[in-house]
């Protein structure tokens, strides 16, 4: 079955039924269109989410075209179907299918997810069962594709270990076409899938958890990992070496339907060089390495030149912490300003926020800023090793007030390790102080100001110094946002809070062991997926298959970790080492801050891992 022939005919008919048809029919500008008999490996990258979220995704845009580049690779882009398609589908018969061919994915080599949210695991499931695929890895045969996951997420890979045959730790480029050759030349030479993973476990970056046997004692810790023999003890995540020369996707594709963000996204500089304790981005894409200044506005002007979007971000962990950032935007204004293209700057740390910046960023149109200063205290801030001071942001705030700003946002988590009532109702004064320099500073009064504070739940995430400790419970993080609540005075200052149930479900996804698997697959038999969703996520259902598999979430996601105890992803390595992560837990917990990679490297150990690269750009 084709697009051309019985496909094409069974799309049309649902297409009218549902929400947002374009997210279903490709045709896009820029799309890659390939002859199916003129390649030999077929491989459908997938998204488990959205068309408007996936499409807005760098890393996806990068890897399209990273594999297209290839001649005898045709990659096709898939998305996750909403609610309403996905029941159509299902009721006509209509396998998931690439977007740019109509073909079924089951007829596909290789099924490649990028996983950035835990959430998403339902969806992963939803979306291997939507291509006529048995949702196990056991139960698959030599005849059908191989499935593969790689993101941020897979640094703990274990929750989706009995649903994936082959993980990709770091990044990529290079690391996901290697494994795709191997397959290639596996299946030529009449090789069994066993025997093919076997031998993709040789690759550095490559974890294949049917290769490792995981053993538990009676109250259910993890206490060894065993790889099989010629498995590697533990996978070393791959990282791109020479960043400036790394692929950027110019030639994009330009949706024919709105998406989340419908712009180009440029990409300063992989890593980050502050150390946040609870940031995981900030350690596992370790080291920095960042492009030069000529090459991005190269490619930031070609890229809005060919897609015709009016907006471009400059976007990492910390773009505000790009050492040529003033050079880098003078040069794309220089093409942006006479062709009223918007620039814009997220992730902007309020240290370092100059009128330099500010005038930069509204030469074309000014939105409204954000700053994440995480806590209320400073010595909170100094626990979590934020390394911003409340001057700072003060300043910051005076700055953007009296170049003309009145829209802020102010983002803080709750439940951070050591956090008292003194540090949540320090969140509430740090709020009012804000206001109170708008009104001092502010050069236009009659606009108002429009100030909101936003909390989060934090989540201990693997690789962090905070991996060992756990959340606070449901009701006690409650208890703070009421707290926090009824210590804000002004109405100019508007509260929202993360709920507290997808946080809860998110750190037994983070933390959790494979033994998940179980509660996953039937939260995905109860729910359909989309779980990252409000509209579909149920805390009931997670609760509820977490009692039937005999788990209690609250071991997973509230424990306190002792630090000699075996970690479900001890398997894995972003490079640092356990033992930093534990100094800088103890270093945490004494209100210590660490330097930031530029003023002192503090022996992480990234530069032993990868010492042909060094900590900085």
């Amino acid at each position: 079955m084709t697009r051309g022939e019985h496909m094409d005919i069974g799309l049309h008919q649902i297409l009218m039924k549902v929400q947002k048809p374009a997210r279903y029919t490709g045709g896009e500008y820029n799309q890659i269109v390939k002859d199916r008999n003129t390649v030999s490996q077929r491989i459908a990258l997938c998204f488990p989410d959205t068309y408007e979220i996936g499409m807005s995704n760098l890393g996806m845009r990068i890897l399209y075209g990273v594999f297209n580049e290839c001649p005898d690779i045709w990659c096709e882009r898939v998305f996750a179907p909403w609610r309403d398609m996905r029941e159509q589908m299902r009721g006509r018969g209509i396998p998931l299918y690439g977007l740019e061919s109509g073909d079924p994915i089951s007829t596909f080599d290789i099924i490649a997810f990028s996983i950035g949210y835990e959430m998403a695991y339902t969806t992963v499931l939803d979306m291997i069962d939507l291509a006529g695929l048995p949702v196990k890895a056991c139960d698959r045969d030599d005849s059908m594709p191989l499935i593969c996951a790689g993101g941020t997420v897979c640094y703990n890979a274990e929750p989706m270990a009995d649903f994936i045959d082959l993980f990709f730790i770091g990044e990529g480029e290079k690391l996901d076409l290697e494994v795709f050759r191997l397959y290639d030349e596996c299946r030529r030479k009449g090789m069994r899938k066993t025997e093919f993973l076997k031998l993709a476990a040789g690759i550095q970056g490559v974890y294949v958890p049917s290769l490792y046997r995981v053993s538990y004692d009676g109250a259910g810790a993890v206490t060894a990992v065993t790889p099989e023999e010629g498995a590697p003890a533990v996978v070393k995540k791959r990282i791109v070496e020479d960043f400036d020369r790394s692929y950027f996707p110019a030639r994009t594709i330009v949706p024919s339907t709105e998406i989340v963000h419908d712009r180009v996204v440029l990409e300063l500089f992989r890593g980050c060089i502050r150390g946040c304790r609870f940031c995981q981005a900030g350690y596992v894409y370790r080291p920095v390495r960042a492009k030069k200044p000529d090459t991005l506005i190269r490619q930031g002007i070609a890229a809005l030149s060919d897609s015709g979007y009016e907006e471009i971000t400059l976007s990492s962990l910390s773009t505000s912490d790009y050492r040529n950032l003033f050079s880098l935007c003078d040069g794309l204004l220089d093409w942006c300003e006479p062709n009223h293209v918007s620039l814009s700057l997220p992730s902007l740390r309020a240290d370092n926020f100059s009128v330099d910046l500010m005038e930069r960023v509204q030469k074309v149109r000014k939105s409204g800023l954000t700053f994440a200063p995480e806590a209320g205290t400073q010595r909170l801030r100094d626990v979590i090793n934020k390394n911003v001071r409340e001057e700072d942001l003060l300043n910051s705030c005076r700055i953007a007030f009296e170049g003309g700003w009145n829209t802020l946002k102010l983002y803080f988590m709750l439940g951070l390790p050591t956090e008292t009532d003194e540090d949540v109702v320090a969140i509430a004064e740090l709020a009012e102080r804000v206001f109170q320099v708008w009104k001092k500073s502010a050069a236009n009064r009659n606009r108002g100001l429009r100030l909101t504070v936003s909390t989060s739940l934090f989540v201990p995430k693997p690789h962090t110094p905070f991996q060992w400790n756990g959340q606070i419970s449901s009701e006690e993080y409650l208890r703070r946002v009421a707290l926090l609540k009824s210590s804000l005075r002004s109405r100019a200052i508007v509260y929202n809070w993360h709920e507290a149930e997808t946080s809860l479900v998110e750190a037994v996804l983070a933390r959790g062991d494979r033994r998940i698997g179980g509660v996953i697959e039937k939260v995905w038999r109860k729910s359909g997926g989309l779980d990252s969703w409000s509209e579909f996520f149920s805390l009931d259902n997670w609760l509820s298959s977490m009692d039937e598999e005999g788990l209690d979430p609250a071991f997973f996601a509230n424990r306190d970790i002792p630090e000699d105890e075996v970690l479900p992803w001890s398997m894995i390595t972003a490079g640092v080492t356990a033992d930093y992560l534990r100094k800088e837990r103890r270093t945490a917990m004494e209100g210590r801050i660490t330097p930031d990679c530029r003023k002192q490297c503090t022996g992480c150990g990234v530069n032993r891992c990868f010492s042909e690269v060094g900590c900085d750009e």
